[in-house]
């Protein structure tokens, strides 16, 4: 039997298709399961040991092009985002069994998708029926995710997120300070609800926990992380790390701090108490699909504006964050 995945979107959302990618393997023990993903997320899976094959869609390819090369060698094709790149690939591949998935309201896509998928999951997932309704309850996308696996006739489910970590990773990472309270540095902290002085003044603040403040950066803010590197805020300021040395640094942090991007989704994996800010808009959606999983979490709600009373308020929500956090730490 041979399994065609697909995931063209985010590394985040990677990581939370890892538990269904264990339980397509436990499901069909015998197949040979490959996944596609693009040039951006690949790292995820690179050590993935439920995949026999990993083949990159170079951008600039069209997905259902490059879906044609699994036709008439593929049993089972399953599209693990609810992306329209992902659905034209899962039906140029003309598997047998074509499984998708999309959100309820979607209802352009739900009348296309039979164009592409044969078995077609429904997500409760909505921003607008989530800010009209407090009450609203939507499941972790890990959860949404594994519903494909059933639908495709899976009997398996495993839960655990998948990033490998090895001792080269650790060592490569062996000069940052374990046991330390670790914030990543997304674009985020510096746009509405956020500024740069206020995030200094955070990691500053930290430092009252008498623990080492670790920054991650990546490449998407480097006049802000260089801003926080000069303030001397931190014991040690990060970047140019591979995806598995980056996790490798939140695996020896007691907690970590950020904001919704991949890193919390990093975080669960590496076992991490994490504490969350998510965007005001869509609050109520965000930080129940998106929220840190299987790990003791505080999601917070960042201010609609700049007002310096805010800035106040959030931070020492966050540092509230933290000392919960610590103390479940050391239960762990």
């Amino acid at each position: 039997m041979n399994v065609v995945l697909t995931r063209l979107d985010r590394v985040g959302d990677l990581i939370l298709s890892t538990p269904a990618i264990a339980s397509v393997r436990r499901s069909w023990p015998g197949a040979y399961v490959t996944i596609v993903c693009s040039p951006h997320n690949v790292s995820v899976v690179e050590r993935n040991p439920d995949l026999d094959a990993i083949v990159v869609k170079p951008a600039g390819v069209s997905a259902a092009r490059f879906g044609q090369r699994f036709r008439g060698r593929c049993d089972l094709a399953i599209a693990l985002a609810p992306c329209a790149p992902d659905f034209r690939l899962v039906g140029a591949t003309r598997a047998k069994v074509r499984v998708g998935y999309t959100y309820v309201r979607r209802y352009v896509a739900r009348l296309a998708a039979p164009l592409y998928v044969n078995r077609l999951g429904l997500s409760e997932a909505d921003p607008a029926l989530c800010e009209r309704r407090p009450d609203y309850v939507v499941r972790h996308e890990v959860d949404q995710v594994l519903d494909l696996v059933r639908l495709a006739g899976g009997t398996a489910v495993v839960r655990d997120l998948v990033v490998p970590v090895d001792a080269t990773d650790r060592d490569a990472v062996s000069e940052v300070p374990p046991g330390g309270i670790t914030i990543h540095l997304g674009r985020r902290w510096f746009s509405t609800g956020s500024t740069l002085a206020s995030t200094i003044e955070l990691l500053n603040d930290l430092r009252r926990f008498g623990l080492p403040v670790i920054a991650t950066h990546g490449t998407d803010a480097p006049a802000e992380v260089e801003a926080v590197r000069a303030a001397g805020v931190a014991d040690a300021v990060v970047g140019g790390l591979s995806f598995t040395q980056w996790a490798a640094v939140f695996e020896k942090s007691r907690v970590v701090v950020t904001v919704d991007t991949g890193a919390t989704h990093v975080a669960s994996a590496m076992r991490r108490p994490t504490v969350v800010l998510f965007e005001h808009r869509y609050f109520n959606l965000s930080s129940q699909e998106w929220s840190p999983y299987r790990v003791p979490a505080v999601c917070l709600r960042k201010p609609e504006s700049n007002e310096p009373r805010e800035l106040a308020a959030l931070r020492e929500s966050v540092a509230g964050a933290v000392e919960t956090l610590l103390g479940a730490a050391a239960v762990l």
